[in-house]
């Protein structure tokens, strides 16, 4: 936890600087509590890109085409998975319907939460938007935190590259945590959230270590993509949602931008955490 903490204590200006301290300050101007802890966020700028794989991409698989442009708004993306520190605040203060997720012995504190399901996700969502509304939250869609649409998942991860990975087009040498991936805890472990190097626009751990939730339902591939960022449309199959981004037992292939796979909305697994993502502050639109 020393090092994710040093990392956000370094980080707090400027990340408080933004919506997320005149979030803070608003609520507890209202008499809300003010001690609680906001995600740090990184703003994500608009922009378009190409998403999903081209047909000459190693490990392609099929739910990754057709390839799409995709027109984003600008939005905000938390830094780091959600932890387990952050799960047990919530946890502590009366939130996530009192689940205490299991940490296979591996330790708390920094380490991404894990074992939560796409509906675990939506209860310290809730919980986080209660804490800005001074009032109980239904989740996402009631206040500024969300899950990331699959579409501003794969953009912020990306940053700007057109790579298999967003440090290159080779898996490389402790770049992330997967089963393969030359680090201290492959395909054994999970790793502590702030143990690799950003993104280059500052987001930490897009690849390896857990799979990542996002607020879509799955479909087979991208035929009928909306291409504004948005979620996808529900003709999908909506007992399942869409995660992203590999794991610590993923071999690389599973680590790329464009990789995409699927569990059901109530599943728990070592290898299952997420972030969360809110809309941009309207300075920045």
């Amino acid at each position: 936890m020393a090092r994710l903490e040093k990392e956000r204590k370094r980080m707090w200006v400027p990340s408080l600087a933004g919506a997320a301290l005149l979030i803070c300050l608003s609520y507890s101007a209202r008499g809300g509590t003010s001690h609680w802890t906001p995600p740090d966020m990184v703003d994500i700028p608009k922009g378009e890109f190409v998403m999903g794989s081209s047909p000459f991409e190693l490990e392609r698989i099929s739910s990754e085409a057709p390839q799409h442009r995709v027109l984003i708004k600008p939005f905000r993306m938390s830094r780091y998975l959600v932890t387990f520190a952050d799960w047990d605040e919530c946890l502590a203060d009366g939130g996530c319907n009192g689940y205490k997720p299991a940490d296979a012995g591996w330790g708390r504190g920094d380490r991404p939460v894990m074992n939560v399901s796409w509906n675990d996700a939506q209860s310290y969502i809730a919980w986080l938007n209660s804490k800005v509304l001074g009032r109980p939250s239904t989740g996402s869609g009631d206040g500024p935190y969300r899950l990331p649409t699959e579409a501003e998942w794969e953009y912020a991860a990306r940053a700007g590259t057109t790579t298999r990975y967003y440090w290159g087009n080779d898996i490389g040498m402790g770049n992330a945590d997967c089963d393969g991936c030359s680090t201290q805890w492959d395909g054994d472990r999970t790793a502590p959230a702030a143990a690799f190097h950003p993104n280059p626009w500052g987001v930490v751990g897009m690849a390896g270590n857990v799979q990542q939730w996002t607020a879509d339902c799955w479909n087979d591939d991208y035929s009928d993509a909306p291409e504004d960022g948005t979620k996808a449309r529900t003709t999908g199959n909506c007992g399942r949602h869409v995660v992203r981004g590999g794991s610590w037992r993923d071999n690389p292939g599973n680590l790329r931008s464009a990789y995409r796979d699927w569990f059901g909305t109530a599943r728990r697994e070592t290898y299952i955490g997420f972030r969360v993502a809110s809309d941009a502050s309207p300075s920045s639109r």
